[in-house]
């Protein structure tokens, strides 16, 4: 292991940034390429002031950007909504009522994990909560409009699928037809599992595969097997256009965000180059030129990354005041992982 902190470019959201939108308070901010050629980012729960709580909520809603915008921070172009307005693209009503299967489920929010581009579709798969921490089950949804408005595929995961480790996932298309997720638990306790699914049949959960180990070999279709121990929250997994893929992880269990760098979906985690780019602190020791983020989380690999410039979308929030509770932007060089 190694340190490589990452330096912020850009606070992403909050107050002279994301007003117009309606977004005064926001998470997340897992992006992908548009069919079209533009960025969408997908946020979590969001409020129309700066903080948590108050008008607004909703979750999740999408923010446009420029690809070209990225080095210098992502600059914002529209948003999914009408008349500029964020709107939330998953219909439901927080503390509300939703159906699963024949009985109706209280749900508070519903989040989102990561979001793909196949083909001319964009897939986003999302967690139905009741609070945060308590999954009710995970969907997916499909937009055919460059992320502008989404509607719900009827793919549905329950909560408690191997053992409660497909709550959180993270996801990446494969140069061979397959796309590939990593997944755990939603409550930071748990480790990582792999799995794969033919990219033509992404909305089908019988043709997802899990990666476990059986006669002591690994293979595909085995009983999932943990590949990689620990207290993982958000997770990003990406394909560089050099070949290299990425894995970024919040460890809770360490406080802080790890970048691995991997020659394929199946390499080992354990032995994977790793570089530690933000590290967790106190709010009187903060230091975001120097990697130091308190109460920070998230950590997705935003489009355009390289090793030599790594461009992350990084979460704070002080649980304490409410404020600071945004987005920002972070940028690393891990040249010298591999």
């Amino acid at each position: 292991m190694t340190e490589r902190l990452a330096t912020k470019i850009a606070d992403l959201t909050g107050p002279g940034i994301t007003d117009r939108f309606g977004v005064g308070g926001t998470d997340l901010g897992t992006t992908a390429t548009a069919p079209q050629g533009h960025l969408v980012s997908v946020f979590g729960d969001t409020f129309r002031q700066a903080g948590v709580g108050g008008p607004g909520w909703r979750s999740p809603v999408v923010l446009f950007a420029d690809p070209a915008s990225v080095a210098a921070g992502l600059r914002w172009t529209g948003a999914a909504g009408r008349r500029g307005a964020a709107r939330q693209v998953v219909r439901y009503i927080h503390h509300g009522w939703r159906r699963h299967g024949w009985r109706l489920r209280r749900v508070t929010t519903v989040l989102p994990t990561d979001v793909i581009t196949v083909g001319d579709d964009m897939y986003l798969h999302v967690m139905v909560c009741r609070e945060l921490g308590n999954v009710r089950w995970t969907e997916l949804h499909r937009s055919r409009d460059g992320g502008r408005t989404w509607r719900p595929t009827g793919t549905r995961w329950p909560a408690d699928l191997h053992d409660g480790l497909f709550q959180m996932l993270t996801w990446e298309r494969g140069t061979d037809g397959w796309v590939y997720a990593l997944t755990t638990g939603f409550q930071r306790e748990h480790g990582l599992l792999l799995h794969r699914v033919p990219e033509t049949e992404l909305t089908d959960p019988a043709a997802w595969q899990t990666w476990g180990i059986a006669d002591d070999r690994w293979g595909w279709g085995n009983p999932p097997t943990l590949v990689l121990p620990g207290r993982f929250g958000e997770l990003s997994l990406r394909r560089l256009p050099d070949g290299h893929w990425l894995l970024s992880a919040f460890d809770a269990g360490r406080y802080r965000i790890d970048v691995r760098v991997l020659e394929g979906p199946t390499a080992d985690l354990h032995r994977a180059p790793l570089a530690t780019v933000l590290r967790g602190c106190d709010w009187d020791c903060e230091d975001h030129a120097g990697g130091h983020v308190a109460q920070l989380y998230g950590g997705y690999v935003l489009p355009g990354s390289t090793l030599h410039e790594l461009h992350l979308a990084v979460s704070q929030w002080n649980t304490a005041t409410g404020w600071p509770y945004r987005a920002m932007q972070f940028q690393a060089d891990i040249s010298q992982l591999p």
